[in-house]
């Protein structure tokens, strides 16, 4: 068993909902039906191979208004999995004479990033070996190996006595270890040694018509790789640098390409997770004339990926049966009921979040793990002073954000940040000068001051907050 079953086995549903719990407020429905679906992939892995193929995933529509942590869900849910996930815009593919982008993409979009994923674990394992072989190479560079003479090469030579190569190769054997640890102790970083790096040949390429080469499945640059001859360019920089490109230079040596592609196609198949946002936007709404058609032409597109079809990428061919789909759309206008009913099967979990309320605001400033007052206070503490918010002041906070919602726009969480930019604004910009303050404290006077006047002027506060 791998380090990524042995994670997914610890992960019981509620150990999944307790981690989302410390980057999402609330939501505990929408927490709960993604958990279980993150589980079930995990269960169909342990079934027997005749009936595994038959268990499809449960694929998600959460529903609900922008800014309430749909994304932060299935973002956090892919995470934690260690899965490839990619986030795509439904609204992307019905572009006016669909010249958007085709649905398909999507998967080619995801192999990417499970090519990247298991790349950079596989840089992971073979660091300590391609360091070993970069500081091999600085050596070289450093202390050229000795060459032996051998007397049938070198009749007169005065060095054709085998002491005197034995004596050379034990005294650059010496110079080179005693030169090794200086190297590993970080004593020659700042000198400077001019090395050979390979680099790509650049080749700038455009093509014209509907699709692109990704379309074709053809990974052009591999083909030019391949073709011509790696170009070696001779590079002059510090050893800590140069440590830091033939490190990356040897890691790519070391990796079969060909097993990551392999893996990474794999990973898609079983654990890829695709979020379909703005899945409301491509909803008929009861008409059929206008862009209401190119709407449904969308939705009968996606039915095929969705349902499991074969799709061809440049790393080959990858299988969309078993990828799991979260889809989300506030579905103001429109409701689930008016996608098409294919596509409706293909979802059969709903889970509505509800919209975010003063209390819920006061907690997303403060408890999350990346709450936004602890971002901005980490970023004020690098200029050496301290920021405070007082209870009262969050709760100012808060109340603001949730009137502002209900005046203007509901937006959810991504409110605080309009109204924290604005509320920090002079202190941001003027924060080096303080040369004495070590600490602000923000009251709640302070942020009723600063926002009261833009709040209570409606048309204000429309286009600041």
């Amino acid at each position: 068993m791998n380090n990524k079953e042995q994670n997914m086995s610890a992960l019981t549903p509620s150990e999944i909902v307790k981690e989302l719990d410390k980057y999402i407020i609330g939501q505990s429905d929408a927490k709960r039906a993604v958990a279980i679906a993150l589980r079930n992939r995990w269960r169909r892995q342990q079934v027997k191979d005749n009936l595994r193929e038959e268990i499809m995933p449960n694929n998600i529509i959460l529903i609900g208004p922008t800014g309430v942590g749909k994304t932060e869900i299935a973002r956090r849910l892919s995470k934690l999995a260690q899965a490839p996930f990619v986030k795509v815009e439904a609204s992307k593919f019905t572009e006016v004479g669909y010249v958007g982008r085709d649905v398909e993409s999507m998967v080619r979009d995801l192999v990417d990033v499970a090519v990247n994923l298991v790349k950079s674990e596989k840089t992971i394992e073979v660091q300590q070996k391609a360091t070993e072989l970069a500081e091999e190479r600085i050596l070289d560079i450093l202390i050229p190996p000795v060459k032996i003479h051998h007397p049938s090469n070198e009749m007169n030579s005065h060095s054709n006595n085998p002491d005197n190569d034995a004596n050379e190769i034990i005294q650059n054997r010496s110079t080179r270890e005693w030169m090794k640890n200086k190297l590993k102790n970080g004593e020659l970083d700042d000198k400077i040694i001019e090395f050979d790096s390979q680099e790509m040949p650049a080749i700038g390429m455009q093509v014209l018509g509907p699709f692109g080469m990704d379309d074709m499945g053809i990974n052009i640059q591999e083909i030019v790789g391949s073709i011509m001859p790696k170009k070696k360019r001779k590079k002059k920089t510090t050893i800590k640098e140069a440590r830091k490109i033939i490190v990356q230079e040897e890691a790519q040596k070391l990796i079969d390409m060909e097993a990551v592609q392999k893996e990474a196609i794999q990973r898609v198949e079983n654990s890829g997770i695709i979020f379909i946002d703005e899945i409301d936007k491509i909803a008929g709404g009861g008409k059929s004339h206008g862009p209401d058609v190119s709407r449904e032409g969308v939705q009968r597109d996606l039915l095929p990926i969705v349902e499991g079809s074969n799709v061809n990428t440049k790393y080959g061919v990858v299988k969309t049966d078993h990828i799991l789909f979260i889809a989300s759309g506030a579905f103001h206008v429109s409701k689930p009921s008016d996608l098409i009913p294919e596509l409706q099967g293909r979802f059969p979990i709903r889970v509505e979040l509800a919209s975010l309320s003063e209390d819920d605001f006061i907690q997303i400033l403060t408890k999350p793990e990346n709450a936004l007052l602890k971002q901005y206070n980490s970023l004020i503490q690098t200029e050496g002073v301290k920021l405070e918010f007082t209870d009262d002041a969050i709760k100012e906070i808060a109340k603001i954000a949730s009137e502002v919602n209900e005046q203007v726009e509901n937006i959810g969480a991504r409110r605080l940040h309009t109204i924290l930019t604005t509320l920090l604004d002079e202190i941001l910009f003027g924060v080096p000068d303080l040369i004495k303050t070590k600490k602000i404290v923000i009251n709640g006077k302070f942020v009723s001051e600063k926002l009261d006047k833009i709040v209570k002027n409606r048309d204000l506060s429309k286009y600041i907050l």
